[in-house]
């Protein structure tokens, strides 16, 4: 087969399977940002616990070092989120002209 021919049938693989990737992908972002959404909520219940614990107590749970964790783990989700999907690839232009 010709080098042009190969190029066309590429393309349209590519532009056939390319949406089903894509709706993957938006599905995992989308579920990647209830995760950030759920992680906020975890906040609020981790400062209920903080306002119940004692302060005069020999061993202490360290909730600023949650808290940091936690904000890493948003971070990298969000991280994620925010990276621009695979740039497109540039193809030569078609000949457009099959007549000899």
């Amino acid at each position: 087969m010709s080098r042009h021919l190969w190029q066309i049938i590429n393309l349209i693989l590519g532009i056939s399977i390319s949406p089903v990737m894509y709706a993957d992908v938006d599905a995992e972002r989308e579920l990647l940002s209830n995760i950030i959404h759920e992680l906020q909520a975890v906040e609020s219940l981790i400062d209920k616990a903080q306002a119940q614990s004692e302060e005069d107590t020999r061993i202490r749970f360290e909730y600023r070092w949650l808290r940091e964790d936690l904000g890493l783990i948003k971070n990298g989700i969000q991280s994620h989120i925010n990276t621009p999907r695979g740039q497109p690839r540039s193809f030569p232009p078609l000949r457009g002209d099959y007549r000899r």
